[in-house]
């Protein structure tokens, strides 16, 4: 086995891809554990020789016995590695290692190397890739090496930097005008509206410094803290409390200092001097004046945003589909993205890591509700309206899409000898405990995720009064589980939004998945798993049902609600007739909207 680390001192540092964990320790602590080894060795030797290797007297049995199941979770293989890892360890054995190879621990390159230098301080960097199935998308390298720039970047323009400090002086008055040109430049993200919203404007927000060469230091006066572990090794993305904008979070659209303020009012001064702070409000009821921003990003605008050392943006939106459509970034962006449908999905994976606490919530449900399963299926629900999308119409869309789209087995509901007969399932039942053959029904998990909990009681029932029919595949058993229904959206409480953050992730975990038009919570869940979902379309209203009741998506990534009308861009005989490349579509779910889909 090839391990690499460094030696210091008498302490050794090992990261190891068949090991999730660093092993710390001197050279005669190593010695002692080496011995035990080996006697635990001859111990399982015997075991196996006393017992054989029935269920409860197999070597993983015995493992199980004396550390727990919490171990075996710890040492699942790659993709899907709860429902393979358990399958094998009841039906052969369980040969440990077979499934202690995790597979590719710095994601193709996302991390870095030092990214699992900060030991058990955030465990869902180590171990998420452990859950997740493999995808075809790999990053491309011109993006890992920008994103290795960009780690260089922060850390020499992070929070109480020389390089930090000098350019923090900039802001001693926001209408003060500065002919300096500082090191480093910033992206301050703000916070709106729920987790959703937030994770699809953060990762916009990322991608523009990416672009533009800033640092993105973000908000921390909300939860993300106790959500998301820090993604820059060695450093931080939080905002310091003591930053001088502590009133920023309650600029709107008409503060006099925001872009399409300054850009409404001519404030560009001449001379080549400078604000030292623009406002960027890029939420969904901005108006064209901060629309134009997209067009100052394609060189066309007023302002000189490149040489202006603060941004402080506030956004709802997935902004992304806009930068892909501006010509300043589209080179850029052809060798970071060539495979459009993964932006979402490479970035979130660099950006997001949740905490020890909200990883917690996820493998403990995970192992307690999905592991055994050998196909999950979520199902997510966001309801906006309830007199347009009434309980029942919704709950006949959720059965007739899942149905329809073979996602879920039909129901019998009369039994009879022929399609139901009991007798022959007994005898089988039995011969099967007399032979000894433990091979069991295919279990499929319904992960469901509801402010309400009507649904899954619903649902639940119709699998419960009445059996499931065999299809071309067999019969299988359907298990329906919900974390959690709180009612109503608790925007930026912190317990709502850990529960919120780990329903999105076990989401993102399913082997199919059928989220809500227009959700947000949806969105992040589908690209996060790189997956494409059935869309469940809003109801007409009056009773009545969508037809179809839901459609599939063109691709993982979110949908832009909001966009720009690229074709006010330029001025004068200069504006150009905008035409959408073939790798931006209209949204399934609005035909306002757009988003990124990989060309055919």
């Amino acid at each position: 086995m090839n391990c690499t680390g460094g030696d210091g001192g008498s302490t050794r540092r090992q990261v190891c891809p068949s090991d999730q964990f660093v092993v710390e320790g001197d050279s005669t602590s190593l010695a002692y554990r080496s011995i035990w080894i080996a006697v635990a060795c001859v111990a399982i030797a015997f075991w196996i020789l006393a017992f054989g290797f029935g269920a409860r007297g197999s070597p993983a049995a015995l493992f199980s016995h004396f550390y727990g199941d919490g171990q075996h979770q710890r040492l699942a293989g790659n993709g899907k590695c709860g429902r393979e890892y358990i399958a094998n360890r009841d039906h052969a054995g369980g040969d440990l290692g077979t499934f202690s190879a995790a597979g590719d621990w710095l994601l193709g390159g996302l991390l870095a190397a030092d990214t699992f230098n900060d030991g058990k301080s955030c465990l869902s960097r180590r171990e998420a890739v452990l859950y997740r199935k493999a995808l075809p998308w790999k990053p491309s390298s011109y993006l890992v090496k920008s994103l290795r720039r960009y780690e260089a970047r922060h850390r020499h323009c992070a929070p109480y930097t020389e390089s930090y400090n000098k350019t923090l002086s900039l802001l001693q008055n926001l209408t003060e005008m500065s002919a300096q040109t500082p090191e480093c430049k910033y992206v301050v993200w703000t916070p709106r509206d729920g987790l959703g919203n937030r994770m699809l404007s953060l990762v916009s927000a990322f991608l523009y410094t990416l672009l533009t060469g800033r640092v993105l230091l973000i908000d921390s006066s909300k939860d993300m803290a106790d959500l998301f572990c820090e993604p820059i090794p060695g450093s931080t993305w939080l905002l310091p409390p003591d930053f001088p904008l502590g009133r920023f979070h309650t600029f709107d659209r008409n503060h006099p200092q925001s872009y399409g303020m300054l850009t409404k009012n001519k404030s560009a001064v001449p001379g080549g001097r400078i604000p030292g702070v623009v406002y960027l409000y890029l939420a969904h009821n901005y108006d064209d004046d901060d629309k134009a921003f997209f067009c100052e990003c394609a060189g066309e605008g007023s302002l000189s945003l490149q040489k202006i050392p603060w941004m402080v943006m506030k956004s709802n939106q997935y902004f992304v589909p806009a930068l892909f459509l501006n010509p300043a970034f589209e080179g850029e962006l052809r060798r970071l993205f060539p495979e459009k449908e993964a932006v979402f999905h490479h970035l979130a994976r660099y950006l997001f890591h949740p905490t020890n606490a909200v990883w917690g919530l996820i493998t403990r449900y995970y192992w307690a509700y999905l592991a055994k399963a050998d196909e999950q299926i979520g199902i997510q629900i966001r309801v906006f309206n309830k007199k347009t999308s009434p309980f029942e119409v919704v709950l006949n869309q959720i059965v007739n899409c899942t149905l329809s789209k073979k996602l879920l087995p039909e129901v019998m509901k009369k039994h009879n000898e022929k399609n139901y007969n009991l007798r022959g399932k007994l005898a089988a039942a039995a011969g099967s405990v007399e032979g000894g053959d433990r091979k069991r029904r295919p279990l499929k998990a319904v992960l469901l995720t509801s402010l309400s909990s009507g649904y899954l009681e619903k649902i639940k029932d119709m699998y419960w009064e009445h059996p499931a029919a065999a299809g071309g595949g067999g019969e299988v058993d359907v298990s329906v589980h919900q974390p959690s229904h709180e009612e109503w959206q608790q925007t930026e409480r912190g317990q709502h939004d850990m529960k919120a953050l780990a329903e999105m992730y076990l989401l993102s975990l399913s082997d199919a998945l059928v989220t809500s038009g227009w959700s947000t919570f949806g969105y992040v869940a589908q690209a996060m798993g790189g997956l494409r979902p059935w869309i469940l379309l809003t109801p007409p209203g009056k009773g009545r049902e969508p037809e179809p009741a839901c459609v599939r998506a063109l691709s993982p990534e979110p949908c832009f609600h909001y966009p720009p009308n690229f074709q006010q861009c330029g001025q004068g005989k200069d504006k150009r007739t905008w035409v959408a490349p073939n790798y931006v579509k209209l949204c399934e779910d609005t035909l306002t909207g757009l988003k990124l889909v990989q060309p055919s």
